[in-house]
């Protein structure tokens, strides 16, 4: 379907989980309590969410950057921090969804209601009580929240129609769109002055619809003639047809029956889209005078005809209104046949697999899970960095290390979290902060 592009570029921050508690149970009578620490509430997620009140994307040139609520941190006796609560952000239907810096696609936001996740929140991080063993009955460490991933996204509008206007060539109808709308498309007295759809939006005041002037239909045009399968094609997505013929034609239902013939060849569905035929070039004496005809014909067929004229406005408010009342009809009709809730895209998720690359003496890893562990480790704590290198051992981290060939005294950094490599073939603390955070 043809679309009318528009374009912004924004800043999405998820919220960081809360850290976990680290904690000890502390009651009158009970002086060696139990580790009782809480955990943190999750990060909350940044979802754009599809709405059909909404035809532009001109809001995101003034605001450009949207973060969402962080996790509270956990408490004492296993109290679980607040979770963030989500931000929801409304993008125009037909809203194309990329990531700037790898261009990949994340969604295409079709359908009203519709939702994608575009930033993943933090997970909170677990409290001391989750540490407790048969060897350390006192776990003075718990996690820290994880952060909120953070983006920016091209966002690029795909506008679909909601109304067609249809019709043989120069039957009037980039006139008519051009006097509904603010749509100024090229207009001349011969066939096929448009050859690719205009679109407009017609503003109500308290509503608004989008308009397309698809291009002239001949006939063959579903079989390709004229480049008929690409007019066509247009027609698929919108709801209501307006359905423009020369008033002052020699045969206007002939060419009426000849458009609508050439839509059911296509695809049937498109002849059974709800249609308004208006009747133009009223300010012409020859239609003036076929109109009374017109009028009853049309009507004998099973369609509502209105007398227009695109040249003087003659007739067009009224189109717009009646077009309106039966969009908003079709609408609440699709609306009863969609689903409740439509499913929240989610980002694809990524496997725990990483990679090592050397530059010198620093080796850098990259990779979703390990990346989680090390930012999610406290660093201060002895106990909780063992527990980091375990976990790191059995994804097979150190021996990916050791065939890069690693040697003591080399830099490890995982994401924005900084180690050194000892003598022992680990990563460990020492007298001097042999573990640090990269500033």
């Amino acid at each position: 379907m043809y679309t009318f592009l528009d374009q912004a570029k924004v800043y999405v921050q998820a919220g960081n989980g809360g850290s976990g508690a680290m904690h000890f149970h502390r009651e009158k009578y009970v002086p060696r309590g139990g580790p009782d620490g809480g955990d943190g509430g999750n990060g909350a997620e940044v979802i754009l969410r599809a709405e059909r009140s909404l035809n532009t994307l001109f809001p995101f040139r003034r605001k450009r950057r949207f973060a969402a609520e962080s996790g509270q941190q956990g408490g004492p006796s296993r109290m679980h921090g607040r979770q963030g609560k989500d931000l929801v952000v409304d993008v125009p239907v037909g809203t194309v969804v990329r990531d700037a810096n790898t261009g990949e696609e994340l969604g295409d936001l079709t359908e009203h209601g519709q939702a994608l996740v575009v930033a993943k929140g933090g997970k909170g991080g677990l409290g001391n009580v989750h540490f407790k063993s048969s060897t350390n009955q006192a776990p003075h460490f718990a996690e820290k929240g994880e952060p909120g991933k953070g983006r920016w996204l091209d966002l690029e509008l795909k506008l679909i129609a909601d109304v067609g206007i249809i019709g043989c060539p120069n039957a009037g109808k980039s006139t008519l769109l051009s006097v509904i709308s603010a749509a100024r498309p090229k207009i001349a007295e011969y066939p096929f002055t448009t050859l690719s759809p205009n679109l407009g939006v017609v503003d109500l005041g308290d509503s608004t619809f989008v308009a397309a002037d698809i291009p002239g239909l001949i006939e063959g045009a579903h079989q390709g003639v004229g480049l008929g399968h690409e007019f066509l094609r247009h027609i698929e997505r919108t709801l209501v047809l307006v359905h423009v013929v020369d008033g002052s034609d020699s045969d206007p239902l002939g060419a009426f029956a000849q458009v609508n013939d050439e839509l059911a060849q296509y695809d049937v569905s498109l002849r059974q889209k709800p249609q308004i035929v208006a009747v133009n070039k009223m300010d012409l004496s020859e239609a003036q005078e076929a109109w009374p005809q017109l009028e009853r014909e049309f009507g004998d067929l099973g369609y509502p005809a209105l007398p227009v004229s695109a040249a003087t406005r003659e007739g067009v408010d009224r189109l717009i209104y009646r077009t309106a009342e039966l969009l908003g009809e079709e609408r609440r009709r699709l609306d009863e046949q969609r689903p409740q809730e439509l499913p929240i895209i989610t980002p694809r998720l990524h496997p725990d697999h990483f990679e090592v690359e050397r530059k010198r003496h620093t080796f850098y890893v990259r990779g979703e899970t390990v990346e989680r562990l090390a930012v999610m480790t406290d660093t201060e704590s002895d106990e909780a960095v063992y527990r980091l290198q375990q976990r790191l051992r059995r994804m097979g981290l150190f021996s990916a290390l050791e065939r890069a060939g690693i040697r003591e005294g080399s830099i490890v950094r995982i994401g924005p979290v900084e180690f050194l490599w000892d003598s022992t073939g680990t990563m460990r603390p020492s007298s001097h902060a042999l573990v640090r955070r990269r500033p």
